[in-house]
């Protein structure tokens, strides 16, 4: 008997975040909604992990690490020319799911979705930016869920949106274009703020330099998208230059503490992207808490999506008032955004 809010996740996974991105994970989203045997082997996902991420996730890793099978014909990021979807792509996908059964588990239950994607830093940098000349004083930065902090070094990355200037670091190695989409166009500071101190808290934190970790993150790269593995390449690359601290565990229960060791001449920077939808609706409220707590006492900024709907979000405190923004829509990859501010 299928799961019938498993499967409507398999549809919805399909319909609104692979649709137009990737043919491969659509086609197979729509197939494993309908199949009682992969949605019996989904039940050994983690409460809160984003099940179609994991399942795919879990598959694409042991192809990665070389596991043979006709089920790697299919996938670009693995096979170059890949085969096209044909009537035994999903019977090869089921079977190799069945043959690697065992792994798939173990995997599904160890494991975490922990993208990191590098080009939301696209719509990180105007926030940024904009919040550098409202208060103009140098940001401290507290990414939870980080992950490898990959997106903590978005002050080492450059930027451009459809125009012919660069901003950010004009010499950096990794630049990310995006698209900034309706009637209002952000005022980009032409170099990056200046960054007072940073730090990534997650329940586990990604070591790079651990090939085991570093294969995970690249296995959550969906499978057609050799850009991102590119800025995730160079990503990682810069992360060797530029080390970032990242603490392990709770990032709500450690943001009080977190937040302590901020230079007190700087702002508090808060943000998350793609994350709040693990979190528990209890810590959620949590989370709110211990940000109006820090806001009574000093001004912090919280950006943030997937909290309570799709959209990005700019709240925050300033000389203890507390003001609330919708910055608008964003694509899950950060190939375009909107701007409302």
């Amino acid at each position: 008997m299928q799961d019938i809010q498993l499967t409507r996740t398999f549809i919805n996974f399909a319909k609104t975040e692979c649709k137009g991105s990737s043919e491969l994970y659509e086609f197979l989203s729509l197939k494993v909604a309908e199949d009682d045997v992969l949605l019996d082997l989904c039940q050994s996902v983690q409460k809160g992990q984003p099940v179609p991420n994991l399942l795919f996730g879990a598959v694409h890793y042991l192809l990665l690490k070389g596991n043979e099978h006709l089920l790697r014909s299919y996938y670009p990021s693995i096979t170059n020319p890949s085969k096209d979807i044909d009537s035994r792509t999903f019977s090869s996908f089921k079977d190799f799911c069945n043959k690697y059964r065992d792994e798939i588990i173990s995997i599904l239950e160890s494991k975490r979705v922990q993208t990191n994607e590098v080009r939301r830093c696209g719509y990180l940098y105007p926030i940024f930016s904009w919040i550098y000349n409202e208060t103009e004083k140098p940001l401290s930065l507290i990414e939870i869920g980080t992950s490898a902090g990959l997106q903590l070094l978005w002050d080492h990355y450059s930027y451009s949106y459809g125009t012919a200037e660069t901003f950010g670091t004009k010499d950096a190695h990794l630049h990310i274009t995006s698209e900034v989409r309706g009637d209002h166009f952000p005022k980009l500071r032409s170099e990056s703020p200046p960054i007072a101190s940073k730090i990534g808290l997650d329940l586990t934190i990604s070591d790079l330099s651990n090939p085991e970790d570093y294969l995970w993150l690249q296995a959550l790269i969906w499978p057609e998208h050799q850009e991102r593995l590119e800025l995730f390449h160079n990503a990682a690359e810069c992360l060797k230059e530029h080390p970032v601290k990242l603490v392990e565990g709770d990032g709500v229960q450690l943001l009080r503490d977190a937040a302590q060791t901020m230079p007190e001449d700087s702002v508090i920077c808060i943000f998350h992207t793609h994350v709040a939808n693990q979190i528990p609706a209890e810590s959620k409220y949590e989370l709110l808490e211990k940000i109006a707590e820090i806001g009574r006492e000093r001004d912090v900024f919280h950006i943030y999506n997937n909290m309570w709907d799709r959209q990005l979000h700019l709240d925050y405190y300033k000389n203890g008032e507390e003001f609330k923004n919708t910055i608008g829509d964003t694509d899950g990859h950060g190939r375009w955004f909107e701007w409302n501010l």
